[in-house]
C-alpha cells in the first residue's frame, strides 16, 4: 500500500466516526465499528482497484459491518425495548441539548436502511450516487429511502412532546 493510499485512509476517520455514532448511537459502539471498518479496509485494499472513491469504498464497509451486527443482534432471542436507547450527554445549552436527544432518539426509531441513507446524505453530505454506491443499491432507491426517511423523521418529531414549561404567575 502507497503511503499515499494510507493518507486517503486515515483522512476518512474522523466522518467514518461521526456516521458509525449516528449508526448505533453509542460511542463506544461506534468505536468499536470505525475499528472493524478499518481492518476490513486494510486487509481487502487490494479488492478495491481503484474503482470508484475511496471514501463511498470504506462507507459501504461500514455501512454492510453495521448491517450484520443489526442482524446477529435480531436473532439474538432477547428483544431489547425502546426503554434501552443509550442516553444522550448533555450539550451546554439546555434547549440545544433537547433538541439534539431528541432528533437521535427520533433517529434511532427509523429503520437501519432509512437511518444510514439519511446520515450519508444528510451529515456526511454524500451525493445520490455516492450512496448508492456506499450501500449498495440504485441511486433511485436512495432517494425514495431519503424522502421516506425524511417523512418518518418528520413525522416523528413532531409527535414528541414540547420540552416548554409553562410559567405561573406568582403575586
Amino acid at each position: 500500500m502507497r503511503a499515499e493510499d494510507e493518507a486517503a485512509i486515515v483522512a476518512c476517520i474522523p466522518s467514518l466516526r461521526r456516521y458509525a455514532r449516528g449508526l448505533t448511537g453509542d460511542p463506544e459502539r461506534a468505536d468499536d465499528l470505525v475499528q472493524d471498518t478499518l481492518e476490513r479496509a486494510w486487509s481487502r485494499f487490494s479488492r478495491w482497484q481503484r474503482r470508484g472513491e475511496l471514501r463511498a469504498w470504506m462507507f459501504g464497509i461500514m455501512h454492510n459491518q453495521f448491517i450484520d451486527t443489526v442482524r446477529a443482534q435480531r436473532r439474538q432471542a432477547d428483544a431489547r425495548a425502546d426503554a434501552d436507547l443509550p442516553e444522550i450527554a448533555v450539550r451546554p445549552t439546555q434547549a440545544d441539548a433537547l433538541e439534539v436527544r431528541d432528533l437521535d432518539r427520533c433517529l434511532l426509531q427509523l429503520p437501519p436502511d432509512l437511518r444510514a441513507v439519511i446520515l450519508l446524505v444528510g451529515v456526511e453530505e454524500f451525493s445520490y450516487r455516492e450512496a448508492a454506491l456506499a450501500l449498495g443499491v440504485p441511486v433511485g432507491t436512495v432517494m425514495s429511502r431519503l424522502s421516506r426517511a425524511r417523512e418518518r423523521l418528520d413525522a416523528l418529531l413532531r409527535a414528541r412532546p414540547a420540552a416548554v414549561s409553562t410559567l405561573h404567575r406568582v403575586k
